[in-house]
């Protein structure tokens, strides 16, 4: 199995899917922003609601985590999709909040951005969708300040790998359990951003229009600590995030029993030595 950085160079912008993207974020963010992916993240970062405080966001698509910080907190945030950072900077007056376009995973060179001069960098629900990794990771080293918090929220890695993981069920037990077809391999997995389109074209006779397609390079957990080790960071903490939604029915007492035990996501949070 060839490592994803050997496999031929495809797209990962998310400009394609921009609009649908931001209509399903909106400005607050969908339910798992808003009840796991936001106050978790806020409670490792640890922001004081003070000017001297900033804060890094690369690949901050339209400024979802802009909008959910303290308001006196100095915000830099940086994505490669054009019409995300328009998005972003139409939802966002804050003075104190600045975004620009750039591909993330190469050297940044924004005339804004300081070497050695922030205290708090973030890359939230992105990584996994990210060609490589180590160009994103020596940006965030480069900017930080020694001590400065590095946080990465992914899509966990052990449980939930896009065409490869499921959701089954043990008839005889009366569990539901996780299906794990492939972990340790690194893939990359094209995704539908909005798999509907080719029916609703269907159901109104309507043009044919291919739906757009994002992707998620898969990795396992040694991937990502490998590396922040080699670019200069020490991982100081690993949160795994279940989801609080609850089912109603027959089926409620096994479906929520596995929902704790299987996590939605996996939160590294490293820091600058």
């Amino acid at each position: 199995m060839k490592p994803i950085s050997k496999l031929p160079q495809k797209s990962t912008s998310w400009q394609p899917v921009s609009t649908w993207y931001n209509q399903s974020v909106g400005k607050g963010g969908n339910y798992y922003h808003q009840h796991v992916v936001l106050p978790r993240s806020l409670q490792l970062l640890q922001l004081t609601n003070e000017p001297t405080t900033n804060l890094l966001d690369l690949a901050c698509g339209q400024g979802v985590l802009a909008r959910a910080i303290p308001p006196k907190v100095t915000y830099y945030g940086v994505d490669i999709a054009p019409d995300l950072i328009k998005f972003a900077q139409k939802n966002d007056p804050s003075a104190n909040h600045h975004f620009s376009i750039a591909d993330i995973t190469k050297p940044l060179s924004q005339p804004s951005l300081q070497e050695n001069s922030f205290a708090h960098a973030t890359c939230i629900l992105a990584m996994q969708n990210l060609r490589t990794l180590n160009g994103t990771v020596e940006n965030a080293c480069r900017y930080l300040q020694t001590g400065g918090k590095f946080l990465i929220v992914i899509n966990h890695p052990c449980f939930r790998i896009p065409r490869q993981s499921s959701w089954q069920v043990d008839e005889a037990k009366r569990t539901q359990y996780r299906r794990i077809d492939r972990y340790q391999s690194e893939i990359e997995i094209p995704i539908t951003a909005h798999p509907g389109l080719e029916s609703i074209n269907r159901l109104s006779h309507q043009p044919a229009r291919s739906a757009a397609v994002t992707w998620s390079f898969h990795r396992p957990l040694q991937a990502y600590t490998d590396a922040l080790t080699t670019s200069g960071f020490v991982i100081s903490k690993l949160e795994e995030w279940t989801s609080d939604k609850e089912s109603v029915g027959k089926a409620a007492k096994m479906e929520n029993r596995s929902r704790q035990e299987f996590p939605l996501f996996l939160a590294l949070l490293a820091q600058k030595i």
